[in-house]
């Protein structure tokens, strides 16, 4: 506090008493105002307030005691300090009375100069820490109004509420009203599966004045939110916890940013081992061809002319996975670049159709091709839309059961082209539509089969058709009931009508078997075909099949003495088949080799606990396969 700033207001009608009392001011450095009557005092005050009001009591016009009462009425000069003195009215009754009046202090004259000093300066110095007060719960509320915490204060042990900032409302849902009266009410918002724990918390306040705690809170909307909330003791001069404060964080947005991670962390993980699936399942078939690339014998050109167009094929899908990797790369690095001409549409889907034929073929699926006569044209890259509809026939093969339909159609209709390609396979879940086209996505398989690709072709094919200023929809009936996918492109023009382009035939080819007491069972035709081969090389009787429920009928006439059983098979998994043939007394003593592209620690156990007696991972080692046959 600086004195010398400090203006103090000299009321008196006694002009000898307040020149005294001015100079005894002055002299310890007040700047000094006067007045000799009530009225000009509260005009002065209302003017410009001074700090102190030195004000006699006994006024020619108003009395002090009602000059007080005037100025702690006004909003604008109730901080308005007043000592008041009076050399007549000095009696216990007339202290009480200017006291009650509103008065700071009461002096009786004659007064001593360095007590009226003492007092005034004790005076200044209440005001000033009222001002420092008032000035920091001024700053307090303004902190606390304007930040989207919520910042609560409590007694303890009472719990009763002592503070809570405007932004319980927003967060809450409730009035701070309705908190005052039942201070445990905020407890009401909190979601069921947290509340017990927080109330909890709450009653052991007294005891335990301090938590960090995360919860969720159901909003009147019924949305539910995130919350961090940590509270802490608030301590007297003593040290002892006389409050708890609590600052209330909404948490939601990091929340959801943390499943976003985690999901994404789960994506990865997901996408390494399905990487790794898909280029061991290739492999597999590669290193069984080239080996029968030097047989020998009858049949051994047959043989070896088959071997090589597996290798063919296979090295064609690695290649097909590799340029997949690079595209969303590309796309990641905005380095995509189309070469857009004008295109006739039979010619994309004809080399769709084309790229597809391999998987329809060995799936036996029935492939139906509706197309108007007359050209449909767009503006595009035909070499990344035959890309793009390939991709989508791929998988409707993959994921369509054996023998299945798929339907392909190009239809025109205002200004726009649609390419839909149907089938009836497993389907989509609804909870999975919407995330269906993320990068890295694997639709929750169902259980007779383990997930295929690698989880970028959608999102790829859905990049490609954004970047022809299309989009890629997907729909649904539910699990089991097949799916559709449509990709909508602007129509550049319909051509007149032109001789039908021949659409490529895609016919159904029934796995063919072989005949050592080795079963093989594998949905991969090429994988399993050249297995088979490689076992007659070596001197087994081999016999093969893609279907699970021939399984158990197989292995009763042909009595192998070892299965070699793939775990993603079409209809049930290979676990299931493995627990039904330990349960049939009269096969429970075949030995069961698992072959698959999965090869974790949980993969073996998985398998172990099914009845497996060995587990193989693709590409074999032929000195593993002979071991694992044999039982070593």
């Amino acid at each position: 506090m600086n004195a010398h700033s400090t203006q103090i207001l000299n009321v008196d009608d006694n002009d000898g008493a307040r020149y005294a009392k001015t100079r005894i001011l002055q002299s310890a450095g007040f700047e000094v105002i006067e007045a000799a009557n009530g009225t000009d005092a509260l005009e002065l005050i209302k003017r410009t307030p001074p700090a102190l009001v030195l004000l006699d009591v006994k006024l020619p016009d108003i009395n002090g005691i009602e000059v007080c009462r005037r100025i702690k009425a006004d909003p604008e000069t109730a901080g308005v300090l007043v000592l008041q003195t009076s050399a007549a009215l000095t009696g216990r009754a007339d202290k009480i009375r200017g006291l009650e009046g509103g008065a700071d202090n009461y002096l009786a004259a004659p007064i001593e100069a360095d007590e009226l000093i003492a007092n005034v300066n004790a005076l200044l110095r209440m005001r000033q820490t009222q001002v420092d007060l008032r000035d920091s719960e001024e700053r307090f509320r303004q902190l606390t109004d304007n930040i989207d915490d919520v910042f609560w204060m409590f007694s303890v042990p009472s719990r009763a509420l002592v503070y809570v900032s405007p932004a319980y409302s927003a967060v809450w849902g409730g009035s701070d009203e309705s908190l005052g009266r039942q201070p445990g009410g905020w407890l009401d918002a909190v979601h069921p599966d947290d509340r017990a724990r927080m109330a909890a918390r709450w009653e052991r306040l007294a005891l335990e004045p301090h938590y960090d705690e995360e919860f969720r809170i159901e909003a009147a909307d019924g949305q539910v939110r995130w919350v961090s909330d940590r509270l802490f003791p608030v301590r007297d001069a003593r040290g002892d916890v006389y409050r708890v404060a609590r600052v209330t964080s909404d948490i939601s947005a990091r929340k959801e940013m943390e499943a976003l991670l985690r999901s994404a962390d789960s994506n990865k993980n997901q996408f390494l081992a399905t990487l790794a699936h898909e280029l061991r399942n290739p492999l597999s078939p590669i290193r069984n061809a080239a080996a029968l690339l030097g047989a020998t014998g009858d049949s051994a050109a047959e043989r070896q002319a088959r071997a090589r167009d597996v290798i063919t094929r296979q090295v064609d899908h690695l290649a097909h996975l590799v340029d997949d990797l690079l595209d969303v790369a590309r796309i990641s690095e905005g380095k995509i670049v189309l070469r857009n001409e004008e295109v006739d549409l039979k010619g994309v889907i004809g080399q769709a159709i084309e790229t597809a034929a391999p998987l329809i073929t060995a799936r036996g699926h029935h492939l139906e091709v509706v197309q108007p006569a007359q050209r449909i044209c767009v503006l595009g890259d035909p070499v990344r839309l035959a890309q793009s509809v390939g991709n989508l026939l791929h998988n409707a093969a993959k994921f369509t059961p054996t023998g299945g339909e798929i339907v392909l159609s190009v239809a025109e209709e205002g200004g726009r082209v649609r390419i839909s390609v149907r089938d009836n396979g497993i389907g989509i879940d609804g909870d999975n539509l919407p995330r269906i086209f993320a990068m890295f996505a694997q639709v929750g398989a169902p259980p007779d089969r383990a997930p295929e690709g690698l989880g970028i072709g959608l999102s790829l094919v859905s990049h490609l058709i954004e970047l022809h200023g299309g989009h890629l929809s997907a729909a649904s009936p539910g699990i089991g009931l097949g799916s559709t996918f449509t990709v909508d492109l602007p129509l550049l023009h319909v051509g007149a009508d032109a001789d039908a382009e021949p659409v490529p035939e895609v016919a159904s080819e029934q796995p063919s078997s072989g005949g050592m007491r080795v079963l093989l069972v594998d949905d991969n035709i090429d994988a399993m075909e050249m297995m088979g081969f490689l076992l007659a090389e070596m001197g087994y009787e081999a016999r093969t099949t893609a279907d699970a429920s021939e399984i158990e009928a197989i292995a009763t006439s042909h009595k192998p003495q070892v299965i070699v059983l793939d775990i993603g098979l079409p209809g049930v998994d290979g676990y299931e088949v493995a627990r039904r043939l330990k349960a049939n007394p009269q096969l429970a003593h075949i030995r069961l080799v698992a072959h698959t592209g999965y090869g974790s620690p949980e993969d073996r156990k998985r398998a172990h606990e099914a009845g497996f007696d060995a587990h193989l991972v693709k590409p074999a080692e032929l000195s593993d396969l002979e071991k694992a046959l044999r039982g070593e």
